[in-house]
């Protein structure tokens, strides 16, 4: 029987590795993961994003100071457009946790139009559409709340940004279009 503990080691060694020397080949990879680390201790203040972001989710409380009553987003954070720390700070916990369970819902139904597709063709469309979708979401969040390094990813439909938008809005038609073709259980319609 084959030990498969020697190919996880064998991979898992690859990939940290391969990382460290990814990160080791450029100079700014290693500021931002210096900066993710210490962003309190930056000279250059390019962890200044990161400090208001976080000072702008620990200000919004539960259900936050209310919609356009946002401080952080006149002036103290930069990058204001990078909303999730805004919908934080003014919606607060449960609003943060609403966009979540939207975007949630979203995936969810495209992962059923996915399964449901007529054929392999629109199943893989959906499922890549769902995997960008969703890998977007978690690494926009991620980055907000200091997760991990900034990255400079897009939070889907909210984040502002035309191209990106555009794109979103033309993979969801090409979602629907998929789930046009779907046929229902019991459903007699041709």
């Amino acid at each position: 029987s084959p030990k498969i503990w020697q190919f996880v080691v064998m991979g898992v060694s690859g990939i940290l590795g391969g990382g460290v020397l990814f990160i080791l080949a450029a100079s700014y990879r290693m500021d931002r993961i210096e900066i993710w680390l210490h962003p309190e201790d930056d000279p250059t203040d390019k962890g200044f994003q990161t400090l208001q972001g976080l000072y702008a989710i620990g200000s919004g409380g539960l259900f936050g100071k209310g919609l356009g009553q946002s401080m952080q987003k006149l002036g103290f954070l930069p990058e204001a457009q990078n909303v999730f720390s805004i919908i934080c700070e003014e919606l607060g916990l449960f609003g943060a946790f609403c966009v979540i369970m939207l975007f949630l819902l979203m995936i969810w139904r495209l992962m059923v139009i996915a399964n449901n597709a007529a054929d392999l063709y629109g199943t893989l469309i959906v499922s890549g559409i769902m995997a960008h979708i969703a890998i977007q979401v978690i690494l926009n969040i991620a980055v907000v709340t200091n997760t991990i390094p900034n990255t400079g990813i897009t939070l889907p439909f909210i984040s502002y940004g035309g191209t990106a938008t555009s794109f979103l809005l033309a993979e969801m038609g090409l979602a629907l279009s998929v789930s046009r073709g779907i046929r229902l259980e019991g459903s007699s319609h041709d």
